[in-house]
């Protein structure tokens, strides 16, 4: 495909974008900036972006797409309640580092969605992506469990799985999703070392444990 066409294709998409596209992006955006800055504002924001991407992905038939979005608004209203809870003196859940057994655990779980959702879409299902669809899903299952979580490596599955995802949506004529995840894989990157700073000043003053 030459510069031409590609620049053609992108302009026949702009112009077919639809408003209901435009506003899921809007709200995708709000909700990672504020996920970016640790603010609990990502939940109520997420939620509009993911019940307007539940519609986007049965209208183009990207149903593991789809079907992560109704994952994403249970996680988004589980995360809501997770981060607003507070100890007894008051502070609410801080930023953590998974263990590595935690990472075991994630990868294989990414492993074990992804073998799952591709069974579903290739048996039940007319998706035309089945493989990519099912394995970038099953990485932002991931993500979003340890999103809610507060745990930093969440931004390592959202880093990824834009990436991969970008062209899928790229490929199904949705050009404004696809400039989104490419602005979220910027933000996911920035996230990362923005939760980190945070978990390096948390640990500095996190009082030693009494022996």
């Amino acid at each position: 495909m030459d510069l031409s066409t590609i620049i053609t294709t992108l302009h026949d998409n702009i112009l077919h974008t639809s408003y209901t596209e435009i506003v899921a992006v809007f709200f995708g955006l709000l909700g990672v900036w504020y996920a970016r800055n640790e603010n609990v504002y990502l939940y109520p924001t997420g939620i509009i972006n993911v019940l307007l991407y539940i519609y986007i992905g049965f209208v183009a038939k990207l149903y593991a797409d789809m079907g992560i979005n109704v994952f994403y608004l249970i996680m988004s209203i589980y995360g809501w309640y997770y981060w607003t809870r507070k100890d007894d003196n008051k502070h609410v859940v801080p930023i953590t580092k998974g263990t590595l057994k935690e990472h075991i655990i994630n990868i294989v779980a990414t492993f074990v969605f992804f073998g799952i959702i591709y069974f579903i879409l290739k048996k039940y299902t007319d998706s035309t992506v089945p493989v990519l669809d099912s394995f970038t899903t099953a990485i932002f299952i991931v993500g979003m469990w340890l999103q809610a979580r507060k745990k930093i490596e969440n931004w390592i599955y959202w880093i990824v799985g834009d990436v991969l995802v970008i062209p899928l949506f790229a490929y199904k004529g949705y050009v404004f999703t696809g400039v989104q995840f490419a602005v979220f894989l910027g933000l996911a990157v920035s996230g990362y070392i923005e939760w980190n700073k945070k978990l390096k000043e948390y640990n500095i003053k996190r009082p030693s444990p009494i022996s």
